[in-house]
């Protein structure tokens, strides 16, 4: 790999063009242009189309035989507890909430979210993410929202921090003084770069105590995220609360919305809502089935997410796939159980890109500024290309390849707001964040396993498992019965 050009030369020069590659211009007549350029001067895009010409001094980035696209965005994803990648490979839902919410999450210092934060921020820009959610609900006072702020604002990506507090009621931590004056010290509504929302959870009491939070919302003029639709947690009393007291508004992000009525999904795409579908949380972790297909049945708009990489990552090409995969997976079956036969896909690759990128962008009110390349809108671009992978030959489908065959290693180049981030395969000038998140996650890591102890850290990543129920097999061809307990035995 040749090596990766100093971050003085991308800054020095005039404009940035991508030279020859397709590109998926993701813009509302979802163009698609073979062997075009891409330029970029300052944070915008100046122009797009086949033989560009350029100011005199820009540098060039070959895209010939890779795919130019939008930057990608996450719409929901948990990054303070990224210091804690893989740990809960095997838990179920309910073994995330009694770790993090019951017992141990309450462990996490101001450190450790910082820690977590800096490396999902270092490690969504390196996967071609250039927006993403902190749905940060790990905030157990303001000393953690700083240090959850002051990661995001080391990275040079584009972030939106999602304030919570699972360890208190949400009407009480958002009408705190301490809050009131986070917000007004770090919350600056003109920074582009920087989003901002509450997170916070509806649980369905009929006495509806979160309204004091919409309302510290609405006052504040800021979005609500909320997890809904999991469940046997958050149900459609939930959405019905939220409805009937007029807390439905445009741009709320409804995240996960499995397991809800018709009446729900009716009401979420009358308010302008939109749905944030984390597909591979939804069929490991159990919030329902990913909801897709309801989605686009009742007209839901859709954005796509990670969750957490206390079970996966940072990379929406997963997300993309295992969406697509999940929602044919349930058509297939529906029409089965009718005896009848799938005869054409009614949801495509172009489909799951947009909800990646444009999906994202409209979802958190952004569509006018990132989300597409349009001449105009700021220049968060993804070059995906990789030479030496013979996956990424030839590109004849674009929309198919982006979802089938691409993996975050064949991100090739990431700008940001007109920044080349990542070029050549590597981060441009990080090599400080990432041994420093490298440095701060060890001392979580450290300070975690000290908490709990030896035993309870080696089980906390090893829940029990269930005992094997074995049913005897119909189809032995034999007179022999086997028992459980003797197959056990065998």
């Amino acid at each position: 790999m040749t090596s990766t050009p100093d971050p003085g030369t991308f800054a020095a020069a005039p404009a940035v063009v991508l030279r020859g590659g397709t590109v998926l211009t993701m813009n509302d007549s979802k163009t698609v242009l073979a062997g075009a350029d891409v330029l970029v001067v300052g944070e915008t895009i100046a122009a797009i189309g086949p033989n560009l010409a350029v100011p005199e001094g820009t540098v060039e980035i070959d895209a010939s035989g890779g795919i130019v696209m939008p930057g990608m965005i996450d719409t929901h994803r948990h990054m303070w507890q990224t210091a804690m990648r893989g740990y809960g490979a095997d838990w179920t839902l309910t073994q995330y909430f009694v770790w993090y919410y019951l017992e141990w999450g309450k462990s996490f210092r101001p450190e450790d979210v910082y820690a977590g934060n800096l490396l999902s921020a270092v490690e969504a820009v390196d996967a071609g993410v250039t927006t993403s959610v902190d749905w940060s609900h790990g905030l157990q006072s303001t000393e953690h929202a700083d240090a959850a702020l002051d990661a995001l604002e080391e990275v040079p990506g584009r972030f939106v921090l999602a304030y919570g507090n699972i360890q208190q009621g949400p009407w009480e931590w958002s009408n705190s003084p301490e809050f009131r004056d986070f917000v007004r010290r770090r919350i600056d509504p003109s920074n582009d770069m920087l989003g901002f929302q509450l997170a916070f959870d509806v649980t369905g009491d009929p006495t509806f105590p979160e309204k004091a939070a919409f309302e510290a919302a609405r006052e504040l003029g800021v979005p609500v995220t909320t997890h809904a639709g999991v469940w046997a947690i958050t149900k459609d009393e939930s959405i019905q609360l939220m409805h009937d007291n007029g807390f439905m508004t445009p741009g709320q992000i409804y995240v996960h919305s499995t397991t809800l009525s018709a009446d729900s999904y009716h009401r979420i795409a009358a308010s302008g809502g939109h749905a944030s579908v984390s597909t591979e949380s939804e069929c490991s972790a159990g919030q329902g089935y990913p909801p897709t297909w309801q989605l686009r049945k009742y007209g839901v708009p859709v954005s796509l997410s990670m969750d957490t990489s206390v079970w996966w990552s940072a990379d929406l090409f997963s997300a993309m796939r295992g969406t697509l995969n999940a929602d044919r997976v349930r058509v297939h079956m529906a029409a089965h159980e009718k005896g009848e036969t799938v005869v054409n896909h009614p949801l495509r690759a172009e489909t799951v890109v947009e909800w990646a990128t444009i999906g994202g962008a409209r979802a958190l009110g952004l569509g006018d500024k990132v989300g597409s390349l349009e001449v105009g809108k700021q220049a968060d671009v993804v070059l995906i290309k990789n030479d030496a992978s013979p996956a990424m030959f030839p590109v004849l489908n674009p929309y198919g390849h982006v979802v089938y065959q691409a993996t975050r290693g064949d991100v090739h180049s990431v700008l940001v707001k007109g920044k080349v981030l990542k070029h050549d395969g590597r981060l441009v000038g990080a090599a400080d964040k990432v041994a420093k998140a490298r440095e701060v996650v060890g001392q979580t890591v450290d300070h975690l396993m000290q908490a709990l102890g030896d035993e309870k850290w080696v089980n906390g990543m090893n829940p029990e498992l269930a005992p094997d129920e074995l049913f005897d097999n119909p189809y032995q061809y034999s007179d022999h019965e086997i028992g459980a307990a003797e197959a056990h035995d065998e």
